[in-house]
């Protein structure tokens, strides 16, 4: 078994300290990029060949696994197993506000951008490189993502940033590798919205066969395995908003919910090309009108959550993944320490 790193030491010790007005953003600021593999996947750096500038896709097939228990837990252990890969950082959304409507109507969230694209380490782009190519390989026809990316390396060099955002590529190849099976169950696509619209159409429809229902945030219990969502432009408040612009093309983002804790009051989740990798999110929630905790408006506003057509699991799924138990944190050692209030690790599991 390997042993807890300081650096894991300090981000259980930080998101345990209940001081959410202390940022606690960049907790890991060295990733490790050495791939703990507690979870049968394939690497997804295999499903791509060349350096970068020449790079190319293989051809895949997705996981097809027609027994749907398990999915939820191989869901989060997957997204865990990459957030350990990028080096667990977490951003803290204590905090932070919605951007403020601007003369013409529109949201304005320049002050929320600031600071959010800092120049890229040309050596850990290319360590990354292909694991981030290996998740455009899970959508279909996804090579012209390559051929622009290939000639924005060969003009910016390796500081250049993924020329398409790759958020819902990191999605889709969860969802490939966890055995959603073909796109009528999850449409694994370039673009987020895809598949939030599916989510939206299988709400209407009895005869769906999609795997992910959309609900407004607080209208159904949120648990591991389920995916939040918000949008930049436009930035949508409610799920309304969005049902009335099916099939229109929008700048979203979807994360994967690792834990959900009424005690502490926040919602943790595992999101890709957040800030140029595999990261945490700490959203700050509370209980609307119908008992359901929900996230709070943060620098975006959750306006979907995309609930999983599974049985549920425990809510503080992320303590009892593989990868973490791998580092020494299991929860069978010591069950009585690990609050779903604090994220404590348990001296008797060292």
């Amino acid at each position: 078994m390997l042993r807890k790193t300081p650096l894991l030491l300090a981000l259980f010790a930080a998101l345990a300290s209940g001081q959410p007005e202390q940022p606690r953003q960049r907790l890991m600021e060295q990733a490790s990029f050495a791939r703990i593999s507690t979870v049968a996947v394939t690497p997804p750096a295999e499903w791509v060949q060349g350096e970068p500038g020449q790079m190319q896709l293989k051809a895949r097939t997705c996981v097809a696994n027609p027994d749907l228990k398990g999915l939820r837990r191989r869901i989060v252990d997957i997204a865990v197993q990459e957030w350990a890969w990028f080096g667990f950082n977490v951003d803290d959304l204590h905090g932070q506000t919605p951007p403020a409507p601007s003369r013409n109507g529109n949201q304005n969230n320049q002050n929320n951008n600031a600071g959010r694209f800092p120049a890229l380490d040309p050596a850990e782009v290319a360590q990354v490189a292909d694991t981030i190519g290996g998740y455009w390989a899970a959508i279909p026809d996804a090579a012209w993502i390559w051929a622009r990316q290939n000639e924005a390396w060969q003009q910016s060099g390796l500081a250049a940033r993924w020329r398409d955002p790759w958020s819902a590529a990191f999605i889709s190849w969860v969802m490939c590798e966890s055995g959603t099976g073909g796109q009528q169950q999850f449409e694994r696509a370039i673009a987020h919205h895809s598949y939030i619209d599916q989510a939206i159409r299988a709400r209407d429809s009895e005869n769906s066969a999609a795997l992910f229902v959309a609900y407004q945030p607080g209208e159904q219990q949120i648990n591991p395995g389920d995916l939040l969502c918000s949008g930049l432009r436009p930035m949508y408040k409610t799920l309304a908003e969005r049902r009335n612009q099916l099939g229109v093309g929008a700048r979203t983002h979807c994360d994967i919910v690792v834990e959900v804790s009424e005690p502490a009051q926040q919602i943790l989740t595992i999101g890709g090309n957040v800030r140029a990798s595999v990261r945490m999110k700490v959203f700050p929630a509370a209980a609307g009108n119908g008992g359901q905790l929900a996230p709070l408006p943060t620098s975006r506003y959750i306006f979907a959550h995309l609930k999983l057509r599974t049985d549920t699991i425990t809510d503080d799924a992320v303590r009892n993944s593989p990868t973490l138990q791998a580092l020494g944190c299991t929860q069978s050692a010591a069950p009585a320490s690990f609050s779903t209030a604090k994220l404590e690790l348990p001296a008797s599991s060292c």
